[in-house]
Order: C-alpha cells, then structure tokens, then sequence
C-alpha cells in the first residue's frame, strides 16, 4: 500500500508520498510514487499514484509517451501529454482517460485472476498563465479538486494521518507549516501501517515559479524528520498527560 498527501495552499502546494510497495510479507520492495513533469519557467506538474503498481506503472508510461488528443481543439492524432496540455483541468482529463485506458486493456485480465483494478493518484501544479490546482483521480476515471475550504487530498491508507489535518492545516497556512504538517501525518501513518514505508519524497512548490522550490529524498536517519517524529510523540503524550482525569465516580 502507500500514503500520499498534497496540500492546497495559499503560497504554494506541498506534496508527500512515501515509497514502499507490498505485495505480501517476503516481498516488500521500494519504488517512488512521486512523478514529475516540468519545463522550467513554462510548467510544473506532479503526479502521486497510489494502488496496484503494474496499473500506476503503466497509468504514468502512457502520460509520458502521450494519448491521442480527444479534446476539441487539438490536431488530429497529435499525442498529448502532461507536457503539452494546456491546462491543469486538462492534464487531469488526460490522467482519468490513461486510467480508462488502461482498465480496457488489463481490466478484464485482473477480473479474470481474482483481482481488482485499484488506482488512484494525486495531481498537482500549474501552467504559466494558469491556475495552481490539486486534483485526486479514481479508478474510474473521474476526479475532484482540493479547495480553499478543503485545502488537502490524500491517497492510500490515509486515515491515520488524516485527524492532524483536519484539525490543523488551513488554506492560509505558511508553506514551512505545511511541511512541518505533511510529516508529522506521515509519522502517525508510519507508525500505525507497516504497508506504508520510508523513504519519503517531499516536494514544494511556490504559486506561479514554474519551478520546483524544493525536491527532497527523506532518510530513516535525516536529522529534521527524526527530531519531528521525537518531539511530537513527547508533545502528545504532554498532552495527554495534562488532560484531568474523569471525576465521574
């Protein structure tokens, strides 16, 4: 399984996946999650995939080597891929039909063995002279988009680190808060789901750069994230510890 986060933010998006891969207890492998597509000055777009790895795999070649254009405008037969699509609505219509695509083409394999198609993925970036925007597609194809009132999307086993969010994060948080809110949910995944593993791949970048402020690899031994996963289990128990006990006896 995996843990993927992207947060919608007033200056900027933070992003966060982390890299193992299971497929049972003897064959646990690393692999990123995290995609990048840049043209420097011109785009920045980010792809975080979630689910079977094959599928994901196979959902990124085809963004890469490009489909053929189904959008009104486009030259006829022209591949269109994350580089080329003129619009982050766009790259997230192009995203839901390589899914599409690739569920007609290894779909009904995977029924036929027992398995289900299961996919999703975190998109995120901007296009010169266009919107930042975050969007989360399914396995059908369809997708939603983060907001101002709900500034993150996450993928995979996301329920563990989900309540820190919730409680914390808003639109108008500082990029540095997002990065610190980013890992601290990722430890309490990390702690509670073995499926979900170190390293971790953070990235960050600024509202209308059209490059990437920060692409950081994140080690069992990096002195930040070691002293974040300290410091918030000492403050939770503080926490809990100051918190009185039930007088209702």
């Amino acid at each position: 399984m995996t843990y993927c986060v992207g947060l919608y933010l007033r200056d900027g998006l933070v992003l966060l996946s982390d890299t193992r891969t299971n497929a049972g207890v003897d064959h646990v492998s690393t692999f990123g999650k995290m995609h990048v597509f840049e043209t420097p000055g011109e785009r920045v777009i980010v792809a975080m995939t979630a689910g079977n790895l094959a599928i994901s795999q196979a959902v990124i070649n085809l963004l890469s080597e490009g489909l053929e254009s189904g959008e009104g405008g486009g030259e006829a037969g022209a591949a269109e891929t994350l580089l080329t699509v003129p619009s982050m609505f766009r790259a997230a219509r192009l995203v839901g039909r390589a899914v599409r695509q690739v569920f007609a083409t290894d779909g009904p394999t995977l029924k036929a063995q027992g398995l289900s198609f299961d996919v999703s993925v975190l998109l995120a970036g901007q296009i010169k002279d266009r919107n930042m925007r975050l969007f989360q597609v399914y396995a059908a194809g369809n997708f939603i988009e983060a907001t101002e009132e709900t500034p993150f999307l996450q993928v995979g086993e996301h329920k563990y680190g989900k309540p820190i969010l919730d409680r914390v994060l808003t639109h108008d948080s500082d990029i540095d808060d997002g990065i610190k809110l980013v890992l601290i949910s990722m430890d309490s995944t990390l702690r509670s789901n073995l499926t979900v593993g170190m390293p971790l791949d953070l990235l960050v970048y600024r509202r209308d750069s059209q490059r990437i402020e920060l692409r950081r690899r994140i080690s069992e031994d990096d002195p930040y994230f070691r002293g974040i996963r300290r410091r918030w289990s000492a403050a939770l128990r503080e926490a809990y510890q100051s918190i009185p006990r039930p007088d209702w006896d």
